[in-house]
């Protein structure tokens, strides 16, 4: 059986197609700069050469259905139709406390991510577009999701338990959720391979760094803390998230600014971090270049 693992970040799209009968690796790819001028697809199937398509992607859907188109091409897709696709694996940022596994997406799994927008909102939408455009495209094809929250499932409350009213978390299960879960799960298992011990017998922080970026304290195997929270939000500075600041800063903001409802949200996750600071981009290829061009 082939399956296709597609993974969808705010701006990027992963992807990997496996035969499963021998977990053999037969083309993967990447999308860059989704929604963002000069956006690309470089596609690989294994033994051939890279091939790149520059095509304007505004969206993740617009995204998947090039990556689509690659994984049918005559000369370098893997596959003849999408019939020949068994299943899809879907990477899901926030699942809240309802699972803590991967499940089948059903309508019932989908109602619950929507639920969880409002927490991921630059990841969980398009999350849901490339589950929603593969349905369209595959509508036989079982679609399964694989949560980022799942991981951390196993934290202490001490951990995920904010130092607020405790009724917040029993009416509205306000918490520390933390994210990339199948990032720092592969990483420290892989870390105890490489290393020859027993996962078990170790005490580690892993680190996940691009657009998003967190850190995970790891212990026997376990997530025990995370720098992540309520939602992608909080923790490392990153592409254009603005990490941990002063809470008072938002509604200081929101009232000197007089910004509208989810406005101030809206600026602390897409218009902050790295790009907020620069007022160039999230890339630093991209802060580089402006630099040497004495921007």
């Amino acid at each position: 059986m082939k399956v296709l693992v597609i993974n969808c970040g705010s701006s990027s799209l992963k992807y990997q197609v496996l035969d499963m009968t021998n977990e053999t690796l037969l083309a993967k790819g990447l999308v860059e700069r989704i929604g963002i001028e000069g956006s690309f697809l470089t596609h690989e199937k294994i033994g051939m050469d890279k091939f790149k398509v520059e095509e304007p992607m505004a969206n993740h859907k617009d995204a998947i259905g090039h990556v689509l188109k690659a994984l049918a091409d005559p000369k370098h897709g893997v596959v003849s139709s999408m019939d020949e696709i068994g299943a899809v694996g879907h990477r899901v940022v926030h699942a809240g406390e309802k699972y803590a596994s991967s499940v089948l997406i059903t309508q019932d799994v989908i109602d619950a991510l929507e639920e969880c927008v409002q927490l991921a909102p630059l990841h969980n939408p398009p999350n849901l577009l490339g589950i929603a455009a593969c349905q369209e495209l595959m509508p036989n094809t079982p679609m399964v999701g694989v949560f980022d929250t799942a991981f951390h499932q196993t934290m202490p409350p001490e951990s995920y338990i904010y130092a607020i009213p405790y009724e917040y978390y029993e009416k509205y299960r306000i918490r520390r959720y933390g994210f990339h879960g199948t990032s720092h799960k592969y990483v420290a298992e892989r870390t105890a391979d490489i290393l020859g011990v027993n996962i078990e017998d170790l005490k580690i922080i892993t680190c996940h760094l691009g657009n998003g970026a967190s850190v995970t304290a790891i212990k026997r195997g376990k997530s025990i803390d995370t720098s992540m929270g309520f939602t992608p939000l909080e923790g490392l500075v990153m592409g254009t998230r603005s990490g941990d600041i002063d809470p008072a800063i938002v509604s200081f903001i929101r009232e000197k600014e007089n910004l509208a409802h989810g406005e101030a949200t809206n600026i602390l996750n897409k218009k902050s971090g790295g790009f907020g600071i620069s007022g160039v981009s999230i890339y630093f290829r991209d802060l580089e270049t402006a630099v040497a061009e004495g921007g």
